[in-house]
């Protein structure tokens, strides 16, 4: 039995979670190529840069399977030359017939062009299948093509009661093993990680993501000045206001940044505005007054109409611990 245009799209999705930690600073995508019959006949994901793209490995897998086919792939084919050649090019001479997209890439040298081009060579182009799903997906990606900053991630691992350090000052580990691994995916996610010289002088954390044997080195970004023999280092200082940070960072590529901060630094960046998606850890336990540190001790509320609201958009449960996603 054929698959439904949603299940091909869905499948497409599946397969750019492949290139999650490869791909940027270009945009994690998955492809589909799909017979006349129906029938799934190849699939391609975006390699490294400088690698092949999603569209171009699935036609290589193809191969001549590919005339006559139908391709599901979940962002817009690029149009322009960058690294590599524009993959409409290569679509239109496969002899792809149709091809549906999961939502259109707002880079300024696409935005809607790649559509135009394959409709103009006589490719059947339809836009939008399972485009939210997609769109979640690629969000960094988005945020980060359509504002110029990279999408912000603040992490907050803490009890119950909101403590993350107790009295005497320590707070390794408020999660278990399970969370803390998953917190280092987050990191790996990141192509940039920030902090306050307060963290770095505390924890000397070496912000690295350990992930499935292998090290991922996101930029380290401190917020002040790191002492000379951190393990943060080779870092970059920067003091004063928090958005030209990140308007650097995206000028640099950068799509996404975690903020991995004590209370003061994601305090800032949920009070300026500049936090996209909080990621909050909640272990089954509780501080009362044994704790000295509070998650966002940094906000103060002065009534109920001025609480501070977002979307809640995930919550897993994590070995003993939960994850919450919330979208700020």
């Amino acid at each position: 039995m054929s698959l439904s245009p949603s299940e091909l799209m869905l499948m497409a999705v599946e397969e750019a979670r492949r290139a999650r930690l490869v791909a940027p600073p270009n945009p994690w995508v998955g492809a589909v190529v799909v017979d006349d019959r129906g029938v799934v006949v190849a699939r391609g994901h975006t390699q490294a840069p400088g690698g092949s793209h999603a569209e171009i490995n699935a036609l290589n897998d193809a191969d001549d399977l590919a005339r006559g086919a139908s391709m599901f792939v979940t962002l817009e084919p690029c149009v322009h030359v960058g690294r590599t050649g524009p993959c409409v090019e290569a679509i239109v001479e496969a002899g792809i017939r149709r091809v549906v997209v999961g939502t259109l890439d707002p880079d300024q040298r696409m935005a809607g062009q790649g559509v135009e081009v394959l409709r103009a060579s006589g490719v059947d182009v339809e836009v939008g299948v399972r485009e939210e799903v997609v769109r979640d997906q690629l969000a960094a990606y988005l945020w980060q093509r359509t504002t110029g900053r990279p999408y912000v991630v603040a992490k907050v691992a803490a009890t119950l009661d909101g403590a993350v350090a107790m009295d005497d000052g320590t707070s390794q580990w408020i999660t278990g093993a399970e969370a803390r691994r998953d917190a280092h995916r987050l990191r790996a996610e990141s192509q940039a990680i920030i902090v306050g010289a307060g963290t770095v002088r505390t924890d000397d954390p070496a912000l690295t993501a350990r992930l499935d044997g292998q090290v991922y080195e996101p930029l380290r970004v401190v917020l002040g000045s790191a002492p000379e023999h951190a393990r943060v280092r080779p870092c970059r200082e920067r003091t004063g206001a928090l958005e030209p940070v990140l308007e650097e960072l995206g000028a640099d590529g950068v799509l996404q940044a975690l903020v991995e901060g004590g209370p003061s630094t994601v305090s800032a960046f949920l009070d300026a505005g500049l936090v996209n998606r909080l990621v909050w850890y909640v272990a089954p336990a509780w501080a009362g007054r044994g704790a000295t540190r509070g998650a966002v001790e940094g906000l103060t509320t002065p009534s109920i109409d001025a609480l501070r609201r977002g979307r809640l958009v995930g919550v897993v449960r994590i070995g003993e611990d939960v994850r919450m996603d919330v979208e700020v």
